[in-house]
């Protein structure tokens, strides 16, 4: 038996009333529904679900999230896939609707994220689990803070070098931290960046993230050469992940904000 619910973006979506062969096709999606304790009922995750350790390792994958193989999730008979807008394309969805049920999430801020964790146990039949989780993660993350507020830029590739802008998770953790990111109004999410409009920013701080690109110590230089004054602090992307990360990732953020708080003064 199925229900017909609307997914984040709209989509009615006829859903069975029990899962039990449940794929996700987002890394963060992945590690949550192991949290709620879903282990025996995943049975497909991309290459890029790495978390959780230990466990994620024994599910087969299915290829990326930008590209699926259609006939390894067919072969593994999915009753349930679990999808995201920004994560996962407008085809893989529409290609995989023929095989089993998208839901499809959306997750732009933190509220967002909150909102995942709570549609996936009713998804699941796990409410009071993520209601559990839910409530650890909103009591330990960090919350809006009126300390002074520091122009920052999150940067997430190199050559071109891009960063976060707005309307996402990681733009509205940076708000939460006390932090003004000031790539929120360029038409694309993960807008590219010049050197000239990074030294232009007037930043107190950018961030140097693990994830997509693997900036490391050695790149610092780099951004040195025209950002002379500027605080620059490598971060751990996968710290910046929503959904069961969020629990872990707490004391990481807050620790985010005192480095560059101290290592600006």
């Amino acid at each position: 038996m199925a229900n017909s619910i609307m997914d984040h973006i709209g989509r009615h979506i006829a859903v069975p009333d029990s899962p039990k062969r449940i794929l996700s096709i987002c890394p963060a999606i992945t590690e949550t529904l192991f949290s709620l304790g879903l282990d025996e009922m995943i049975v497909g995750r991309t290459k890029y679900c790495i978390f959780p350790k230990g466990k994620v390792e024994n599910i087969p994958i299915v290829g990326g999230t930008k590209e699926v193989k259609i006939e390894t999730i067919r072969n593994l008979q999915p009753d349930l896939i679990l999808a995201e807008k920004e994560e996962n394309t407008r085809d893989i969805v529409l290609a995989l609707e023929e095989i089993a049920p998208v839901f499809v999430t959306e997750v732009q801020s933190t509220d967002d994220a909150y909102r995942l964790i709570k549609t996936l146990g009713a998804l699941t039949n796990r409410k009071k689990q993520a209601h559990e989780l839910l409530t650890s993660c909103q009591n330990v993350f960090p919350t809006p803070t009126e300390d002074q507020t520091l122009k920052a830029a999150y940067i997430i590739w190199r050559k071109p070098y891009m960063a976060v802008g707005g309307t996402t998770y990681i733009n509205d953790v940076l708000r939460i931290l006390g932090f003004e990111n000031p790539f929120t109004n360029k038409k694309s999410r993960y807008p590219e960046v010049t050197n000239e409009e990074l030294a232009e920013a007037n930043l107190d701080i950018l961030l140097l993230a693990s994830e997509p690109f693997p900036f490391q110590e050695k790149h610092i230089a780099e951004f040195r050469k025209f950002l002379p004054k500027v605080k620059i602090l490598l971060v751990d992307g996968e710290m910046f992940w929503y959904g069961a990360k969020m629990l872990e990732a707490s004391e990481y953020l807050k620790d985010v904000k005192r480095r560059a708080i101290s290592e600006r003064d």
